[in-house]
């Protein structure tokens, strides 16, 4: 819809302008945050390997091994309790699960 007294506007070309060469984009640091490198999975790992679970954490595995769901709900409510956010729980529940199954195959 036009204004009253003046023309409508018109769409403008996309090569109007000076002609430049695009830059390549740098990745910034910031990037990265919060990916896992191979230095900090190795020492987490060795930590792991030095110190053991924490006795929440073998809670947890104890509730899992019995496999029922009112056990599993247990379980997450003793992570939730220890680590502050239901996101938290459910992921240390998922991550002591795996734990779990890489010890029964190993065996």
């Amino acid at each position: 819809m036009a204004r009253p007294g003046k023309a409508p506007k018109k769409a403008k070309k996309l090569t109007k302008g000076h002609a430049v060469t695009k830059l390549a984009k740098v990745s910034k640091p910031s990037y990265r945050k919060g990916r896992l490198s191979k230095r900090t999975a190795l020492v987490r790992s060795v930590i792991r390997e030095v110190t053991g679970f924490a006795p929440y954490e073998r809670k947890v595995i104890e509730l899992l091994q019995a496999g029922s769901t009112k056990d599993e709900k247990k379980a997450l409510k003793v992570a939730k309790k220890r680590l502050g956010t239901h996101k938290r729980g459910v992921n240390k529940r998922e991550y002591m699960r795996m734990i779990m199954q890489k010890m029964r195959h190993k065996n």
